[in-house]
Protein backbone atom coordinates (compact mmCIF):
# COMPACT_ATOMS: atom_id res chain seq x y z
CA UNK A 1 0.00 0.00 0.00
CA UNK A 2 1.13 3.55 -0.77
CA UNK A 3 0.07 6.50 1.40
CA UNK A 4 0.15 10.05 0.05
CA UNK A 5 -1.38 12.76 2.24
CA UNK A 6 -4.98 11.62 2.93
CA UNK A 7 -4.91 9.03 0.13
CA UNK A 8 -4.21 5.34 0.64
CA UNK A 9 -3.71 3.23 -2.49
CA UNK A 10 -4.08 -0.52 -2.18
CA UNK A 11 -2.83 -2.55 -5.14
CA UNK A 12 -4.74 -5.78 -5.67
CA UNK A 13 -5.07 -8.77 -7.97
CA UNK A 14 -8.55 -9.51 -9.29
CA UNK A 15 -8.15 -13.27 -8.81
CA UNK A 16 -6.29 -13.43 -5.51
CA UNK A 17 -7.75 -14.50 -2.17
CA UNK A 18 -5.03 -12.44 -0.51
CA UNK A 19 -6.46 -9.33 -2.16
CA UNK A 20 -9.92 -9.97 -0.71
CA UNK A 21 -8.38 -10.28 2.77
CA UNK A 22 -6.23 -7.18 2.20
CA UNK A 23 -9.28 -5.12 1.24
CA UNK A 24 -11.18 -6.18 4.34
CA UNK A 25 -8.17 -5.54 6.59
CA UNK A 26 -7.46 -2.13 5.04
CA UNK A 27 -11.04 -0.89 5.35
CA UNK A 28 -11.25 -1.95 9.00
CA UNK A 29 -7.85 -0.40 9.79
CA UNK A 30 -8.05 2.87 7.82
CA UNK A 31 -11.76 3.54 8.34
CA UNK A 32 -11.98 5.62 5.16
CA UNK A 33 -14.52 8.32 4.47
CA UNK A 34 -14.48 7.31 0.81
CA UNK A 35 -13.63 4.10 -1.03
CA UNK A 36 -12.51 4.80 -4.59
CA UNK A 37 -12.73 1.80 -6.89
CA UNK A 38 -10.95 1.05 -10.16
CA UNK A 39 -14.30 0.58 -11.86
CA UNK A 40 -16.49 2.50 -14.24
CA UNK A 41 -20.27 2.52 -14.00
CA UNK A 42 -20.73 -0.37 -16.46
CA UNK A 43 -18.38 -2.75 -14.64
CA UNK A 44 -19.69 -1.65 -11.25
CA UNK A 45 -23.22 -2.57 -12.32
CA UNK A 46 -22.06 -5.95 -13.61
CA UNK A 47 -20.20 -6.77 -10.40
CA UNK A 48 -22.87 -5.39 -8.10
CA UNK A 49 -26.01 -6.81 -9.72
CA UNK A 50 -25.35 -9.85 -11.85
CA UNK A 51 -23.63 -12.16 -9.38
CA UNK A 52 -21.66 -13.47 -12.35
CA UNK A 53 -24.62 -14.13 -14.58
CA UNK A 54 -24.11 -15.17 -18.18
CA UNK A 55 -23.54 -12.48 -20.80
CA UNK A 56 -26.68 -11.46 -22.67
CA UNK A 57 -27.66 -9.35 -25.67
CA UNK A 58 -28.19 -6.39 -23.35
CA UNK A 59 -24.47 -6.54 -22.49
CA UNK A 60 -23.66 -6.17 -26.20
CA UNK A 61 -25.85 -3.08 -26.33
CA UNK A 62 -24.36 -1.64 -23.15
CA UNK A 63 -20.73 -2.25 -24.02
CA UNK A 64 -20.66 -2.06 -27.80
CA UNK A 65 -19.60 -5.05 -29.89
CA UNK A 66 -15.82 -4.47 -29.75
CA UNK A 67 -15.82 -3.71 -26.04
CA UNK A 68 -18.10 -6.68 -25.42
CA UNK A 69 -15.84 -9.12 -27.28
CA UNK A 70 -12.69 -7.98 -25.50
CA UNK A 71 -14.48 -7.93 -22.17
CA UNK A 72 -15.76 -11.45 -22.89
CA UNK A 73 -12.21 -12.67 -23.61
CA UNK A 74 -10.95 -10.98 -20.44
CA UNK A 75 -13.75 -12.46 -18.35
CA UNK A 76 -13.07 -15.92 -19.82
CA UNK A 77 -9.37 -15.63 -19.01
CA UNK A 78 -10.02 -14.39 -15.46
CA UNK A 79 -12.50 -17.23 -14.91
CA UNK A 80 -9.95 -19.74 -16.17
CA UNK A 81 -7.26 -18.35 -13.84
CA UNK A 82 -9.66 -18.06 -10.90
CA UNK A 83 -10.34 -21.81 -11.03
CA UNK A 84 -6.67 -22.35 -10.27
CA UNK A 85 -6.76 -20.17 -7.17
CA UNK A 86 -10.24 -21.01 -5.88
CA UNK A 87 -11.76 -17.53 -5.90
CA UNK A 88 -14.08 -15.63 -8.22
CA UNK A 89 -12.79 -12.79 -10.43
CA UNK A 90 -13.31 -9.35 -8.92
CA UNK A 91 -13.69 -10.75 -5.42
CA UNK A 92 -11.80 -7.86 -3.88
CA UNK A 93 -14.09 -5.31 -5.52
CA UNK A 94 -17.19 -7.20 -4.34
CA UNK A 95 -15.79 -7.25 -0.82
CA UNK A 96 -15.10 -3.51 -0.94
CA UNK A 97 -18.64 -2.78 -2.13
CA UNK A 98 -20.11 -5.08 0.51
CA UNK A 99 -18.14 -3.45 3.36
CA UNK A 100 -18.81 0.06 2.08
CA UNK A 101 -22.55 -0.56 2.08
CA UNK A 102 -22.42 -2.25 5.48
CA UNK A 103 -20.43 0.60 7.07
CA UNK A 104 -22.14 3.40 5.13
CA UNK A 105 -18.93 4.47 3.39
CA UNK A 106 -19.27 6.54 0.23
CA UNK A 107 -18.17 4.74 -2.97
CA UNK A 108 -16.57 6.64 -5.84
CA UNK A 109 -15.88 5.09 -9.25
CA UNK A 110 -12.64 6.49 -10.65
CA UNK A 111 -11.93 4.45 -13.76
CA UNK A 112 -12.42 5.52 -17.34
CA UNK A 113 -15.43 4.15 -19.23
CA UNK A 114 -14.46 0.72 -20.56
CA UNK A 115 -16.09 1.35 -23.94
CA UNK A 116 -13.99 4.49 -24.48
CA UNK A 117 -10.81 2.67 -23.42
CA UNK A 118 -11.40 -0.29 -25.70
CA UNK A 119 -12.45 1.88 -28.65
CA UNK A 120 -9.17 3.78 -28.23
CA UNK A 121 -7.26 0.51 -28.09
CA UNK A 122 -8.96 -0.85 -31.21
CA UNK A 123 -8.11 2.30 -33.15
CA UNK A 124 -4.44 2.24 -32.16
CA UNK A 125 -3.55 -1.44 -31.94
CA UNK A 126 -1.23 -2.66 -34.70
CA UNK A 127 -1.39 -5.86 -36.74
CA UNK A 128 1.84 -6.99 -35.10
CA UNK A 129 0.32 -6.60 -31.64
CA UNK A 130 -2.78 -8.55 -32.65
CA UNK A 131 -0.67 -11.47 -33.93
CA UNK A 132 1.47 -11.43 -30.79
CA UNK A 133 -1.66 -11.37 -28.62
CA UNK A 134 -3.11 -14.45 -30.35
CA UNK A 135 0.19 -16.31 -29.95
CA UNK A 136 0.43 -15.41 -26.26
CA UNK A 137 -3.21 -16.38 -25.73
CA UNK A 138 -2.65 -19.80 -27.31
CA UNK A 139 0.84 -20.65 -26.11
CA UNK A 140 1.05 -18.60 -22.93
CA UNK A 141 3.38 -15.74 -22.09
CA UNK A 142 5.86 -14.86 -19.41
CA UNK A 143 3.03 -14.20 -16.96
CA UNK A 144 2.77 -17.98 -16.58
CA UNK A 145 5.96 -17.89 -14.49
CA UNK A 146 4.32 -15.75 -11.78
CA UNK A 147 2.38 -17.09 -8.82
CA UNK A 148 -1.18 -16.09 -9.70
CA UNK A 149 -2.36 -16.86 -6.17
CA UNK A 150 -0.43 -13.85 -4.87
CA UNK A 151 -0.39 -10.16 -5.65
CA UNK A 152 2.84 -9.68 -7.65
CA UNK A 153 5.64 -7.92 -5.81
CA UNK A 154 7.12 -4.63 -7.06
CA UNK A 155 9.91 -6.34 -8.97
CA UNK A 156 7.50 -8.63 -10.84
CA UNK A 157 5.09 -5.75 -11.51
CA UNK A 158 7.87 -3.68 -13.04
CA UNK A 159 8.89 -6.63 -15.19
CA UNK A 160 5.31 -7.21 -16.37
CA UNK A 161 4.71 -3.52 -17.20
CA UNK A 162 8.01 -3.19 -19.05
CA UNK A 163 7.14 -6.31 -21.06
CA UNK A 164 3.72 -4.90 -21.97
CA UNK A 165 5.28 -1.57 -22.91
CA UNK A 166 7.71 -3.34 -25.20
CA UNK A 167 5.41 -5.94 -26.78
CA UNK A 168 2.07 -4.10 -26.69
CA UNK A 169 2.75 -0.32 -26.85
CA UNK A 170 -0.85 0.47 -27.85
CA UNK A 171 -2.20 -1.55 -24.93
CA UNK A 172 0.26 0.11 -22.55
CA UNK A 173 -0.78 3.58 -23.73
CA UNK A 174 -4.55 3.11 -23.63
CA UNK A 175 -5.11 0.55 -20.89
CA UNK A 176 -2.35 1.53 -18.47
CA UNK A 177 -0.93 5.03 -19.00
CA UNK A 178 -4.07 6.90 -20.01
CA UNK A 179 -6.13 5.18 -17.34
CA UNK A 180 -3.52 6.07 -14.71
CA UNK A 181 -3.88 9.70 -15.74
CA UNK A 182 -7.68 9.49 -15.64
CA UNK A 183 -7.78 7.83 -12.22
CA UNK A 184 -5.20 10.27 -10.86
CA UNK A 185 -7.44 13.20 -11.84
CA UNK A 186 -10.39 11.59 -10.09
CA UNK A 187 -8.44 10.89 -6.92
CA UNK A 188 -6.87 14.36 -6.95
CA UNK A 189 -10.35 15.87 -7.14
CA UNK A 190 -11.50 13.74 -4.19
CA UNK A 191 -8.43 14.70 -2.16
CA UNK A 192 -9.25 18.38 -2.65
CA UNK A 193 -12.95 17.91 -2.01
CA UNK A 194 -12.38 15.90 1.18
CA UNK A 195 -9.00 17.15 2.53
CA UNK A 196 -9.58 15.77 6.02
CA UNK A 197 -11.30 12.44 5.43
CA UNK A 198 -9.26 9.40 4.51
CA UNK A 199 -9.63 8.07 0.97
CA UNK A 200 -8.91 4.43 0.21
CA UNK A 201 -8.26 3.69 -3.44
CA UNK A 202 -8.56 0.02 -4.45
CA UNK A 203 -6.80 -0.45 -7.76
CA UNK A 204 -4.96 -3.11 -9.71
CA UNK A 205 -1.41 -3.81 -8.55
CA UNK A 206 1.02 -1.79 -10.62
CA UNK A 207 -1.04 1.41 -10.82
CA UNK A 208 -0.16 2.82 -7.39
CA UNK A 209 3.22 4.45 -7.98
CA UNK A 210 2.29 5.86 -11.37
CA UNK A 211 -0.97 7.33 -10.06
CA UNK A 212 0.78 9.08 -7.15
CA UNK A 213 3.28 10.46 -9.66
CA UNK A 214 0.42 11.82 -11.79
CA UNK A 215 -1.22 13.40 -8.73
CA UNK A 216 2.04 15.16 -7.89
CA UNK A 217 2.18 16.53 -11.43
CA UNK A 218 -1.38 17.82 -11.09
CA UNK A 219 -0.43 19.60 -7.85
CA UNK A 220 2.28 21.54 -9.69
CA UNK A 221 -0.14 22.95 -12.28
Amino acid sequence: MIKYKNLYLLGTSHISKDSVKAVEKSILKIKPKIIALELDRRRFNLINTQNRRRFSLSDVRNFGIKAFLLNFIGAWFEKKMSKKVGTKPGGEMKKAIELAEKNKIKIELIDQDIQYTINRLMRLITRREKIRFIKDLIFGGEADSFNIKKVPDKKDITKIINKIKQDYPSFYLTVIKERNEFMAKGLYSLMNKFPIGRILGIIGAGHEKAIVGEIKLLEKK
